[in-house]
């Protein structure tokens, strides 16, 4: 930037600097802002002009890599600002010659000596871990007896076949962790704002943070966690709800690192503690120095943000704080690191601290007495702290390491602040236990399966809510966005024990509708970039949750909640997607007008009479299944349906009866044109193709029959009662593969196909979507058959999808691969590999996993102040409990099944009164209840 001729040379001197770096093949934009004012002549632009010509062809004007020039009075502001947070450097003619800006920029380094161990010292012995008695151990983990933790123990050799994670969280920042100690931390979006890399490596399982344990007196370097530094001395894992515990014995240190994101009924802060005890075990006074380590990213993609982050130490907070001009949405927040106690020494140079042809297996940093102290920009950045301690035999020390986000500098000093007490830590961590308690303690089960309880009482809502509704990232995917289908559904899961966060999402569910009752099928939160498609069943979600929420709560008034619709251009004839950044339309409506829009949108036909499938329905996959206009879904028509029939619900409490007939009717006409259409003699199609050639039907090869339209014919109720049980049988037939512990989604799958089915063909025959094991699908196998009143059935296929059962021994462990404690979204069917687990964490399936034992086997619906128990279970339980927590009231409920049956209540009683109709009334007294139920002979019998 140059406001003057007189500071020209500056010009002269970078544009020859360009031209030589250009002739060495380095290509970087030179950008010439003039500050003169504006006049007739411009002679500073006249001579910048002149000099440009000089050398413009060898350069090039106004071309990548070349040179621009511009007038600062011709730049918005907006765009000027832009424009500096994109350089890489920016250098003001005024201040000096290239030579003297440069060296103002470059970091004052600490001297840091290398370290010289002094008196020598003989190493002690550690004692070992203490035992632990785990429920379902299988040779590298289990359960505490609780069910609250997943303890990972790795001995001398042992790994897990693959990354056992923990993921933690709450609704504004979040981090991943796994048995390794390799993690990866974001704040307000997991996929913009990662604070850390996501590395989606599961094979070595790279860390972005580490912490060094350094004994200054031998000079050895270890960290308390499997990564980086590896140790013979074995290593335990214990994740929980909202934390995970690591604990290592080595060196006559005795070591404990707890790693949590804390949450409590103000929502929690943004920010990932990291408690670091330490016990001397030895018979000397121990000088430690404790290194916490940080790869920075401040964005998406470290390549992209490196250049753009800037890194300082505060001298207020005595904390490392970070900062990405370039970053959007966050250009002004702050990324903090800071230790308590405070640090003794810090950089933000990655390049400094891990060293020439090193890792951070072995760090250049630990040979050094301190760090270097470089911050600033031009750096590969990182967050370096360093603390020394020093501990006498047989006691301990305690250092937490913070890595957070703040909205200004003030707000990131407060945060540190905060937690420089370290009273102030141990409180915010048993705070984030307490928070996740009561969150699950809403419903506690305790039937005859202590896997099951396990699940239900513990990891199921856990995997939902921190992970799928809060992270939206997990190893193997990190998107940081909404998916419309994906949270509406989690959130289902939600209304016993959260209520008010699955309100929330219905609402901003229905923010990203579009005028035209279409929705976007994914979108970033911060910014409202996002993808319209052609996909044909996203939108009816919204009618679908919304029935669910108010038939469970009671709370009819989100009905009339006035929500915005969006405005953007719409799908030209030929176009199946558009990403934008659609605007707040002035039309509103209330929540009732966009379910109805939704409905409105989708009441398609194709020439069989039923919805067209477009871009694809529930299965992405099958995105080009009905580009031309005319491919059918028959899953698509059995969810509708339902939609449907939840809707004339909705009308009907708000008086709007001929509207409510009118859904009835066509969810009727939708029935009957299955019937007609859709029967394939033993089951039913999974749809039509454009030429009208069917899919899912004997006459294919492949996806001969598919589990989707055979499932929801029950769920539905709306199937003729003959042909759904054939239908099932002939599902449990061809797609449960009891030997192999699957539910395959449809088989055989594509391979050979000259049809355009879509992407579905891109995976491998026998993975995800492509005729594996889709677990989302396979929880509605065990949920029709529910429906149909077979308990023995329906558990034994629950049994199936337990993620505990497929880890029961190390021969599991090794086939299942993955973690024992979250429902994987897919699991293998393909020769070779078959009953490997693959994606977790990230998948719809934990939330129906949890509906589908709660509510369809358990028989838990509430409906409002009122509560049935109504349980289809296999005949060989003698019953069950429930404990329920209605707002501040308990109910213990405790069903008898004398007579083993599946199903039939004979009596309910209330505090030993029978209840009316078998429905319990809920009051939330504050007093505690007893409820009774009695299982019978079935009415049908």
């Amino acid at each position: 930037m140059i406001g003057h001729i007189r500071d020209i040379e500056v010009v002269r001197e970078i544009l020859t600097a360009h031209t030589f770096w250009h002739l060495r093949g380095l290509k970087a934009d030179l950008v010439l802002v003039s500050e003169e004012a504006a006049s007739y002549e411009e002679p500073l632009v006249g001579d910048l002009r002149r000099l440009i010509e000089a050398q413009a062809h060898l350069i090039g004007v106004d071309q990548p890599g070349g040179v621009y020039l511009r007038s600062a009075t011709k730049i918005s502001k907006e765009d000027l600002i832009a424009l500096q947070a994109a350089a890489r450097m920016v250098v003001v003619a005024a201040r000096g010659t290239l030579r003297q800006q440069l060296a103002a920029t470059k970091p004052v380094n600490v001297k840091s000596q290398l370290l010289s161990p002094g008196r020598h010292f003989r190493e002690e012995s550690s004692a070992p871990l203490p035992f632990m008695e785990l429920k379902y151990f299988n040779g590298l983990g289990g359960f505490t007896e609780d069910g609250k933790e997943f303890v990972i123990y790795l001995g001398p050799e042992q790994q897990t076949p693959l990354p056992w994670v923990n993921i933690m969280g709450n609704s504004k920042f979040g981090a991943l962790v796994s048995e390794s100690g390799a993690d990866f931390v974001w704040g307000s979006n997991s996929q913009n704002d990662r604070l850390t890399p996501w590395f989606n490596d599961p094979i070595s399982d790279p860390p972005g943070t580490a912490i060094y344990i350094r004994d200054d007196d031998l000079g050895v370097v270890w960290s308390p966690t499997p990564q980086p530094i590896r140790e013979s001395d074995a290593y335990r894992a214990r994740h929980g709800q909202g934390y995970t515990t690591f604990e290592h014995n080595s060196h006559a240190i005795e070591q404990e690192l707890v790693t949590f994101v804390p949450i409590d009924e103000a929502g929690g802060l943004p920010v990932r503690l990291q408690r670091l005890r330490l016990r001397n075990s030895s018979s000397r006074r121990r000088k430690l120095t404790v290194t916490s380590y940080a790869t920075l990213v401040l964005g998406s993609d470290p390549e992209e943000t490196s250049m753009h982050v800037v890194t300082k130490w505060d001298l207020q907070s005595k904390s490392l704080f970070a900062r990405n001009s370039y970053q959007l949405e966050l250009c002004e927040h702050i990324v903090l690191a800071a230790s308590t106690p405070a640090p003794t020494s810090f950089s933000g140079d990655r390049t400094a601290f891990i060293g020439r042809n090193r890792s951070l297996h072995d760090p250049a940093a630990t040979e050094h007495e301190r760090l270097t102290g470089d911050t600033g920009a031009g750096l590969d950045p990182c967050a370096a702290l360093q603390v020394v301690v020093e501990i006498d035999p047989e006691q301990s020390a305690e250092i937490t390491f913070l890595l957070g986000q703040a909205d200004d500098e003030e707000k990131a000093r407060a945060l540190v602040n905060r937690f420089r007490d370290p009273a102030n830590v141990e409180a915010a961590l048993e705070e984030t236990r307490r928070w996740w308690d009561r969150l699950l303690d809403t419903i506690e089960v305790k039937t005859p399966e202590l896997s099951t309880n396990f699940l239900l009482n513990r990891w199921l809502l856990y995997q939902t809510l921190s992970c799928r509704v809060w992270g939206r990232s997990a190893l193997y995917q990190s998107s940081g966005a909404y998916g419309f289908r994906d949270q509406l559904q989690d959130v289902m899961a939600l209304v016993h024990a959260a209520p008010e966060i699955a309100r929330n999402h219905i609402l901003r569910a229905a923010a990203r509708q579009f005028v035209e009752g279409d929705v976007q099928h994914w979108w970033h939160p911060e910014s409202g970039v996002g993808v319209r498609t052609r996909i044909s069943d996203d939108l009816l979600w919204l009618p679908f949750v919304t029935a669910h929420y108010v038939r469970t709560t009671g709370d009819a008034a989100i009905l009339d909640q006035i929500v915005a619709f969006l405005e953007a251009k719409p799908l030209e004839a030929q176009q199946t997607e558009s990403l934008s950044i659609p605007v707040v339309s002035h039309t509103e409506g209330t929540l009732l007008e966009h379910c109805r829009r939704a409905i409105v949108r989708s009441a398609t036909a194709g020439p069989h009479g039923l919805p067209l499938i477009g871009g694809g329905d529930w299965n992405d996959g099958l995105n080009r299944v009905g580009l031309g206009g005319k491919g059918e879904s028959v899953w698509l028509a059995w969810f509708e349906i339902c939609v449907l029939n939840d809707f004339s619900e909705l009308l009907a409490l708000r008086e709007l009866h001929d509207e409510a007939k009118a859904c009835l009717a066509r969810a009727d006409q939708l029935a009957q044109a299955i019937d007609a259409q859709a029967w394939d003699g033993g089951w039913y199609r999974r749809g039509y193709l454009d030429d009208g050639t069917p899919i899912g039907s004997k006459e294919n090869a492949e996806a001969r029959i598919d589990s989707l339209p055979q499932t929801w014919a029950a769920i539905s109720g709306a199937g003729d009662s003959n042909r759904v049980e054939v239908a099932l049988r002939s599902l449990e037939e061809n797609l449960v593969r009891e030997a192999d512990n699957l539910i395959l989604l449809f088989t055989p799958p594509f391979d050979k196909t000259a049809a355009d089915i879509g992407y579905i063909k891109a995976y491998p025959p026998g993975v995800r979507e492509n005729g594996g094991q889709y677990t989302h699908a396979a929880t509605w196998v065990a949920m029709a058959f529910a429906r149909q009143g077979d308990g023995d059935k329906a558990v034994r296929l629950l049994r199936m999808l337990n993620p505990i059962e497929h880890a029961r021994d190390e021969k599991d462990c090794e086939r299942y691969k993955v973690e024992p404690y979250v429902v994987p979204g897919d699991v293998y069917s393909l020769a070779g590999p078959v009953g490997r687990g693959g994606w977790t964490w990230y998948t719809g399936a934990a939330a129906w996993t949890y509906r589908v034992w709660l509510e369809e086997i358990l028989g838990f619906q509430r409906r409002g102040n009122t509560l049935t128990i109504n349980p289809v279970i296999p005949k060989d339980w003698s019953g069950f409990r429930l404990r329920y927590r209605f707002q501040n009231t308990i109910y213990r409920i405790a069903v008898e099944n004398p007579e083993h049956c599946s199903r039939g209540v004979t009596l309910v009683e209330l505090d030993g009164v029978a209840a009316a109709d078998k429905i319990v009334t809920l009051r939330d007294d504050a007093l505690p209840h007893e409820v009774r139920v009695v299982l019978g002979i079935e009415p049908s019998e």
